[in-house]
């Protein structure tokens, strides 16, 4: 099953260990899901990643990026006709559509319609209960 990951939903499972994000990255790490990237979304990663905020590590975060380029599945994608109220938010869309994903996943639910095509949009807790019913 492929999916796309919104950057908060990657910072709250590197933030808090035992939550629904977190399992999704474990997931994602375990090869039993495959994560869609693009240049946009790493370089989104990375921005937010490099927050001071959050404290994480220079050199943890390059292992981590390099891990997601690594085992991501590269996708070209192209423009949709979408606007959203956080502009940033369009290449996670994008990515899913082109890449055919089932799922892209996300904390901020109203920056995007419920489905795009093929595509739902759901939360870290809603993936969860998906994949387990499966």
């Amino acid at each position: 099953m492929k999916i796309v990951l919104d950057t908060n939903v990657l910072v709250s499972g590197l933030l808090s260990p035992f939550n629904k994000p977190a399992d999704i990255l474990r997931l994602i790490i375990s090869g039993q899901i495959r994560l869609c990237v693009d240049a946009r979304i790493l370089a989104e990663y990375r921005d937010v990643l490099y927050r001071p905020k959050f404290h994480f590590y220079e050199n943890r975060i390059e292992i981590l990026l390099d891990y997601i380029r690594n085992i991501g599945e590269p996708v070209n994608s192209i423009p949709l006709l979408y606007s959203s109220p956080d502009p940033g938010d369009v290449p996670f869309l994008e990515v899913a559509v082109a890449g055919v994903v089932k799922y892209l996943l996300t904390g901020n639910i109203s920056h995007f319609p419920a489905e795009y095509g093929s595509v739902q949009i759901i939360t870290p807790a809603e993936f969860i209960k998906k994949y387990q019913e499966t």
